[in-house]
């Protein structure tokens, strides 16, 4: 019976363990700026016309960033949950827009985008190397 207690208490602490002590996926820092950050280029690509996606580039990020998500615990399931949350989406979104608009961005003004878009470019931001200018 006492060993039957301690397999319990093993399993429990086995399933318990690491990952019970993570933060939800939408309060981990690096991935959440990673997340914005992409939806940032995608919004300026599609508002600048003269900006393109280095999509190779993007698939390679996005693979890396759920590497990463995996290495630090997270399940695939806990994964798939996080990305397909119309509320964690609807959060994310807002984030990159507040994110342009605090760097001039405006609806309607494709220069405001392209213009954002050339200095994450030249800055290096996650944003600026998932874009190319033509």
């Amino acid at each position: 019976m006492i060993r039957t207690a301690f397999a319990s208490i093993a399993t429990l602490a086995a399933l318990t363990g690491p990952a019970a002590a993570l933060p939800p996926l939408s309060q981990e820092r690096h991935i959440n700026d990673s997340l914005v950050q992409a939806r940032v280029a995608d919004v300026l690509r599609k508002g600048c016309p003269t900006l393109d996606a280095r999509l190779v580039r993007a698939f390679s990020e996005a693979r890396k960033l759920k590497r990463y998500a995996l290495d630090q615990g997270y399940s695939e399931s806990q994964i798939d949950a996080f990305l397909d949350s119309r509320d964690e989406r609807r959060r994310i979104y807002a984030e990159a827009d507040r994110y342009m608009v605090a760097n001039g961005v405006v609806n309607g003004q494709p220069d405001t985008f392209c213009r954002l878009g050339q200095q994450e470019i030249e800055r290096k931001t996650i944003a600026g190397s998932l874009l190319v200018a033509r």
